[in-house]
């Protein structure tokens, strides 16, 4: 079967040995973060009935099924259905994803070294289940639904800013992995050689100083008192000079990082969500000062980054929840025309 627009094929929907052949439209995309799980349901005229989010950490891999199998049925007991209403489930869970198999590799920030995700799940919750990496199925769900203002054409970054960072970028109207399903980790790129430790193991990782709990971090180290971004970017806003300074600091990386996926992939627009930026006007403004100096001190930056290419999405945009409804349908019916998802609610 092939999984389309992500250029890879899609897992076979018969590793449980269930029926999947008579089809109900509805599929479920669960969001997996480091502090929340976010589950919605949609049927399939793109109406949203039914959704959850559990404001939990997954924990190990022993404990993370039951917490999203937990998550799930509540949001299928808000929309009056079951698990065997579910055409598919779809996923979107940090770190290196195989697809195919269902694997996750490499997912820094919720422990996880080598965990069988989609075969564990599936026994679980008795569906097909398919994984994508969180930042991809994000890029690819925007792309497919055309509902971020400026994604128009076939190529599109999104950059997702929350407990970790990276990126998911579209091609050509396609989903692109690389060579070992590691494409947009820019979180990990080396922002400073002489910046903090990352939980990656390397020091000055981008991440390490603009997620949202190296912002915190950052935050008590400089003498504020706060248990969350969320706690800095309110400081800041409140005219405490010393917020003002970390958020300006951690919204010139954050162009940087835009720079450079522009600079890398000449998309046509890159889409900046995840938790840290929910923090609106004061996460958004100090990355739009960055990208206009930018701009004025170079011709080339003046061309690939005009004032349009970047959007900040608000916060009831449900990227990660959304593109994972996106995966599920590539899968589970890529003869299905693309731009065929829409944002209705019953």
């Amino acid at each position: 079967m092939s999984f389309d627009g992500t250029g890879r094929d899609a897992p076979d929907f018969d590793r449980t040995g269930r029926d999947a052949t008579s089809p109900t439209g509805i599929v479920a995309g669960i969001d997996i973060g480091g502090t929340k799980i976010a589950v919605l349901v949609v049927d399939n005229d793109g109406v949203v009935r039914g959704r959850a989010t559990h404001a939990t950490s997954v924990g190990d891999q022993t404990r993370a099924v039951p917490a999203i199998a937990a998550a799930l049925d509540e949001a299928l007991g808000a929309a009056g259905l079951t698990r065997a209403d579910l055409d598919a489930v779809g996923v979107g869970v940090p770190g290196r994803v195989d697809p195919v198999a269902g694997h996750v590799t490499l997912a820094v920030n919720l422990g996880w070294t080598d965990f069988d995700l989609g075969g564990v799940l599936e026994t679980e919750l008795g569906r097909p289940v398919v994984i994508e990496n969180d930042a991809r199925a994000a890029a690819l769900g925007l792309h497919r639904r055309r509902t971020a203002a400026g994604v128009n054409g076939s190529d599109l970054a999104y950059l997702a800013v929350g407990t970790g960072i990276a990126a998911g970028v579209v091609l050509g109207g396609r989903l692109h992995r690389g060579t070992r399903g590691l494409a947009g980790e820019i979180g990990h790129a080396i922002a400073d050689p002489i910046g903090p430790r990352c939980a990656c193991g390397q020091t000055g990782c981008l991440e390490a100083f603009a997620s949202g709990p190296s912002i915190a971090r950052r935050a008590v180290t400089a003498g504020l008192e706060a248990g969350s971004a969320k706690d800095v970017y309110a400081a800041a806003l409140g005219g405490d000079a010393t917020a003002r300074e970390l958020i300006d600091d951690v919204g010139r990386r954050l162009a940087w990082a835009v720079h450079l996926l522009v600079m890398t992939y000449d998309v046509d627009h890159v889409v900046v969500g995840g938790g840290v930026s929910h923090a609106g006007s004061a996460f958004a403004e100090p990355i739009h000062r960055e990208l206009e100096r930018l701009r004025a001190v170079s011709s080339q930056a003046g061309e690939l980054l005009p004032a349009h290419i970047v959007e900040v999405l608000p916060p009831e945009a449900e990227p990660g929840a959304w593109g994972a409804v996106a995966v599920a349908r590539a899968a589970r019916y890529p003869d299905r025309p693309r731009g065929t998802e829409v944002v209705r609610h019953a």
